[in-house]
């Protein structure tokens, strides 16, 4: 890693910290689940949180759940996953559901996105649960906040229904963060 490489890597997660800090979103002993896609967010997500655990005063462990939406895995991925997980010493779960069968083939849902994301949400929440968990962290940033709300005003949902893009917030006993709230997707692949 170059040194230009390595101060990036340093804001990276000097600001991860700051946003961990200032949300109280690490506390000491949790157990936080990082809700792996296999995407750049969650495996930067993934990344940062491991990497942490050598420098914060809290000592805490992480684990990466993915959710198998039951459409066939893609090997090469789940690989590379694995692989990462062995890297940075977390353990890796995957969750096999019926989501895609549920959606696609019973359901027959012509806009699935939020059915699917409130199944795999759901997913989640139980494998986390499952393995002892109190935390799940997800993956969204800043743009994604953006997005909701521009989404919700377009649609004329009430946008005080936010709550679900909060830094912070409970469900069913489980605690849900998003420690990259605070970037942007810009900073985000800037830093990649």
């Amino acid at each position: 890693m170059s040194n230009g490489e390595n101060m990036e890597l340093q804001k990276l997660l000097s600001k991860a910290r700051r946003a961990a800090e200032d949300y109280g979103m690490i506390e000491d002993g949790d157990k936080i689940a990082v809700g792996l896609s296999g995407g750049k967010d969650s495996v930067t997500l993934l990344y940062i949180l491991a990497t942490m655990r050598r420098f914060l005063p809290q000592k805490y462990e992480v684990v990466a759940i993915s959710v198998d939406m039951g459409l066939g895995p893609d090997e090469h991925e789940v690989n590379a996953v694995k692989n990462l997980c062995k890297e940075l010493e977390v353990e890796y779960f995957i969750e096999p559901t019926h989501i895609g069968e549920i959606v696609f083939d019973i359901r027959k849902e012509p806009n699935p996105c939020s059915l699917c994301a409130n199944m795999r949400r759901g997913a989640l929440n139980n494998s986390a649960v499952a393995h002892g968990c109190n935390k799940v962290a997800l993956g969204h940033h800043a743009d994604d906040r953006t997005e909701n709300l521009l989404l919700r005003l377009f649609r004329g949902s009430n946008v005080s229904g936010l709550t679900s893009m909060r830094s912070r917030w409970l469900v069913d006993g489980v605690t849900f963060v998003r420690p990259l709230l605070s970037f942007t997707r810009a900073e985000l692949e800037a830093e990649l």
